[in-house]
C-alpha cells in the first residue's frame, strides 16, 4: 500500500511529517476549483478535496489523501487571490472581524471515499491600509486561502483562533490521522505506535 498526497503544498508535507507521515507519491490534482453557483463554503470544501482525489490514478491498494482549505467570510468563499489587488480586498474584508478557515480531508482507497471537514474560527484584529499593503509587499499572500498565513508573518494580525491549528495551517491533524488509521495505514511518531 503506498500513500499518494493528492497535493503540492508543501504546509501539507510538513503537517504531516509531524505526524510521522510520508507520502510516497506527491500529485497535485488539476480540477476546476470554481465554486457552483450559490454553493456554500462547506459543501465546496468536500466537492473540492473528492475532486482532488478522484482526479488522481492510483492502484486499488493505494490510498489517495487530498484535502482542500478555504476562508469564508459569512457564505463568501475567499480561496487563493489571484492577484496582489484580491489579496488586498480579501484582507480588508477580515479585518477587524471573525471568519471561518474549513477543510475538508478526502482519504481514497480504491472505489471507497472517506472524507471529514474541520472548522475553526479565526479573528483577524483590524488592519489599517499601511499594514495591509506592507503585508502585501511580503507576498506570503500568495497561495494562501484567504490572503494569509497564519504560520507566517501573518500570525501577528490574529488575536483569537478557537478550534485546530493545524487546520488554519492547511491540514487538520486529529481528523487526518484517524482518517488514515481507520484505513490501515500505519501511523507512528516517536512515543506512539
Amino acid at each position: 500500500m503506498q500513500l499518494i498526497l493528492g497535493s503540492a503544498s508543501p504546509r501539507r508535507r510538513e503537517l504531516l511529517a509531524q505526524i510521522g507521515v510520508t507520502a510516497d507519491k506527491i500529485i497535485s490534482a488539476d480540477i476546476d476549483e470554481i465554486p457552483l453557483r450559490g454553493e456554500r463554503p462547506l459543501p465546496y470544501a468536500l466537492r473540492i478535496a473528492a475532486a482532488k482525489s478522484q482526479a488522481i490514478s492510483a492502484d486499488e491498494c493505494d490510498l489517495v489523501l487530498s484535502a482542500d482549505t478555504i476562508v469564508s467570510a459569512g457564505i463568501r468563499i475567499l480561496g487563493k487571490p489571484k492577484n496582489a489587488g484580491q489579496a488586498f480586498e480579501y484582507l480588508s474584508l477580515l479585518s477587524g472581524r471573525r471568519h471561518r478557515v474549513t477543510t475538508a480531508v478526502s482519504l481514497r482507497k480504491g472505489r471507497k471515499v472517506w472524507t471529514r471537514s474541520v472548522t475553526t474560527a479565526v479573528k483577524i484584529k483590524n488592519l489599517s491600509d499601511t499594514e495591509i499593503s506592507a503585508y502585501i509587499r511580503s507576498n506570503e499572500w500568495q497561495g494562501k486561502a484567504g490572503g494569509y498565513a497564519i504560520q507566517g508573518i501573518g500570525a501577528m494580525f490574529i488575536p483569537f483562533i478557537s478550534g485546530s491549528y493545524s487546520n488554519v495551517v492547511g491540514l487538520p491533524l486529529t481528523e487526518t490521522a484517524n482518517l488514515l488509521i481507520g484505513a490501515g495505514y500505519p501511523v507512528s511518531y516517536e512515543g506512539y505506535t
